[in-house]
């Protein structure tokens, strides 16, 4: 069967019927974003989730959060960690390497549903961009050096890509020239590198606060606005998130 090819930027309508979220990076830790969605009375019909990406590794419900890919209120990006997962089902890297940077909890997998996974993960897009103009905002993985224009384009050399989904430049600091931050990027929602707190750089705003961090917390953003909230994976448990259905 061949690859389904993502759209490497998607397009979504600005949303008139509800509210919009944007979840930091997951990495298995589907307790905690139960928790987070009921807290803020997210309602599956009007509310929309987008996700900065890495959905798996390091946690301990993986395949619970690649389950959120088939809810119609959830939209990711694609993040490193799944790129990852893609690369080991295609043969490019071998799973003991994957293993010891978060794939760990795919040992049991028997190559085929790791494949049908990557199947799913290549469906998506680098880029998520919702509604336009003063109401625009994007989504994706790490970071991005430019403007709306050229993130439209979807032109991405393998450089631009590399940095969209490894890039930590920008969050830490350690660029020798600092890249220029441009007033034509929209808000942009990025995660990959954690933070103590959501934090704005220019236009991208770093959500990643480490959920699978024993001392971190799942940050969840109402897009747009100053509004987050977050929750550790156990204090999540400890208020009974497992109990908690999701919409």
């Amino acid at each position: 069967m061949t690859p389904t090819l993502a759209p490497v930027v998607q397009h979504h309508a600005a949303n008139a019927a509800g509210r919009d979220f944007v979840i930091g990076d997951l990495h298995g830790c589907v307790d905690a974003l139960r928790y987070l969605l009921h807290k803020v009375g997210f309602d599956g019909t009007r509310d929309r989730l987008f996700s900065v990406g890495d959905l798996v590794d390091r946690g301990d419900q993986c395949e619970e959060a690649l389950a959120l890919l088939d809810k119609p209120w959830f939209y990711a990006v694609l993040g490193n960690h799944e790129d990852m997962l893609c690369a080991v089902a295609q043969g490019r890297l071998a799973r003991f390497r994957w293993y010891g940077i978060g794939g760990g909890w795919a040992q049991g997998l028997p190559d085929q549903v790791l494949a049908g996974h990557a199947q799913r993960l290549r469906e998506l897009p680098l880029v998520r961009v919702v509604g336009e103009g003063a109401t625009r905002f994007n989504v994706l993985h790490a970071e991005f050096f430019g403007d709306d224009a050229a993130l439209d384009t979807g032109q991405f050399d393998a450089e631009v890509r590399e940095r969209m989904l490894w890039g930590r430049e920008l969050a830490l600091n350690t660029a020798m020239q600092p890249p220029p931050l441009h007033a034509a990027l929209s808000l942009t929602y990025c995660g990959h590198t954690p933070m103590r707190e959501p934090r704005q750089i220019g236009s991208q705003m770093f959500i990643d606060t480490g959920a699978f961090i024993a001392e971190g917390r799942l940050t969840m953003v109402e897009a747009l606005t100053p509004r987050h909230w977050s929750i550790s994976v156990q204090a999540a448990r400890a208020m009974g998130a497992a109990a908690m259905a999701l919409p």
